[in-house]
């Protein structure tokens, strides 16, 4: 392929993804969960114009994403499958979230540019954690995209990672719980805190009691900037320090070194930027949480160090799994 078409396509790369997400809010994938069906059904189910609906889908079937069988029918394909809503691993949710707020935001990366400032807060006047309590039907989106990445990074964390001699891990800022869920079922002598704001920490108990072991969770609510539970022998953050500047990152990691026993250690699980010019996710992530986060970024290894260092930890190894995050390990230097 020549170069400029190479670049062509990556300069319209957004027409691909702007297709994926108007096929997802439309749930065109759930509509065709029992078979093909014409182009023209799905428009009348989904209150759109029928010509546009054909356009959109034979668009759509030319990169893998459904498939048109006879002329106007369409049927999934494996790619399509994870647009439906309720099918493992599903990434309809994230499809959505990616293409309003975040693509929004996105079309203002000049003001973070020029800045250095979240362009999401610029455009919307609050913060992303804000934003989402304040909207509703955004942050449940929000919620269920976060929820169904986890999903699949948990399992290659588990997979990756020997958790086994863990007495009492603390999950600071732990969400619905899914990970931490996932651990204490896997090891019988384990037990955890759940920790998270008390809005969040609502959320989680349905999971909690629907896993069986809510006797070995604790659900507790608070600030990871003001005070982290006692008394765990291990602390894991998923997800966290890439929201937040070095500075407050390192105040994070202080409560955490404060609040864990002898010898105690630290499991954060966040991508690690590779040096060099090769491609990694990680590099357009870290220019995401420029554009959505207050001080958000992903780190290389050494930046990885430095926090720890600042904090009172020592970097001991970082594991990859399977998936594009790490685990990136530490102990009380």
């Amino acid at each position: 392929m020549p170069p400029q078409t190479n670049l062509l396509q990556m300069i319209m790369g957004y027409w691909v993804s702007q297709c994926i997400y108007i096929a997802a809010k439309l749930g065109i994938a759930d509509l065709l969960q029992n078979g093909e069906q014409h182009s023209d059904t799905l428009a009348s189910a989904t209150n759109t114009n029928k010509d546009a609906m054909y356009r959109l889908l034979r668009a759509l079937a030319s990169i893998g994403i459904f498939a048109q069988t006879q002329p106007y029918y369409f049927k999934l394909t494996p790619l399509a499958t994870y647009l439906q809503s309720d099918v493992p691993h599903s990434l309809k949710a994230v499809s959505i979230m990616f293409a309003e707020e975040h693509y929004q935001a996105w079309g203002n990366l000049m003001y973070s540019m020029q800045t250095g400032k979240n362009a999401f807060e610029n455009l919307y006047g609050a913060n992303i954690f804000e934003f989402y309590k304040q909207n509703h039907t955004s942050g449940e989106i929000f919620d269920q995209a976060m929820t169904d990445i986890s999903v699949i990074e948990n399992i290659a964390v588990l997979a990756a990672y020997d958790f086994s001699s863990i007495d009492k891990l603390v999950d600071v800022g732990g969400g619905n719980g899914r990970l931490l869920s996932s651990l204490i079922q896997a090891h019988s002598a384990m037990t955890g805190v759940l920790f998270d704001q008390p809005d969040v920490i609502e959320r989680a108990f349905d999971l909690v009691e629907k896993s069986g072991i809510s006797d070995r969770l604790q659900l507790v609510t608070g600030n990871f900037f003001e005070t982290i539970p006692v008394g765990g022998d291990a602390y894991v953050l998923k997800h966290i320090l890439h929201n937040w500047s070095n500075e407050q990152a390192i105040a994070i990691l202080k409560n955490c070194y404060q609040a864990m026993v002898e010898p105690g250690r630290l499991l954060v699980i966040e991508m690690v930027i590779p040096p060099g010019n090769e491609p990694d996710p990680s590099k357009f992530l870290d220019i995401n949480m420029l554009v959505v986060c207050p001080g958000g970024r992903e780190r290389t290894q050494a930046e990885y160090e430095e926090l720890f260092k600042a904090a009172g930890f020592k970097l001991t190894r970082i594991i990859p799994t399977v998936s594009d995050v790490s685990v990136i390990e530490g102990v009380k230097s």
